[in-house]
């Protein structure tokens, strides 16, 4: 096995957490998905949006609160959401967080 062509990431460790805010970084982007890491520092988060695509997110580490649809949801490691294509979704960051998003196109 290559691991250029199979990577393994350690995704806690992967993007460090910004001392203010947020940052990603893509993970993979080809014709069926769209995979981004988060980490995102106390306080900070992503103000309510939509995604053209169905998606997912997992928790990696740390705790938030977030909205999806019309639930409120507390993420912690290993809490994994599934969302429709257009659902609104909001974050914010309790404790630093790493989170991953991956969009279905």
């Amino acid at each position: 096995m290559n691991q250029s062509e199979y990577p393994i990431k350690q995704l806690a460790d992967e993007l460090p957490i910004p001392e203010s805010g947020k940052q990603s970084v893509v993970l993979t982007d080809n014709t069926k998905t769209k995979v981004i890491l988060f980490s995102i520092a106390a306080g900070g988060g992503l103000a309510e949006h939509v995604a053209p695509f169905d998606a997912t997110i997992q928790i990696i580490s740390g705790s938030a609160s977030l909205t999806v649809g019309d639930e409120s949801v507390e993420g912690k490691p290993g809490t994994w959401i599934q969302m429709a294509a257009k659902t609104p979704h909001s974050i914010k960051a309790e404790t630093n967080v790493v989170m991953l998003l991956t969009l279905v196109k």
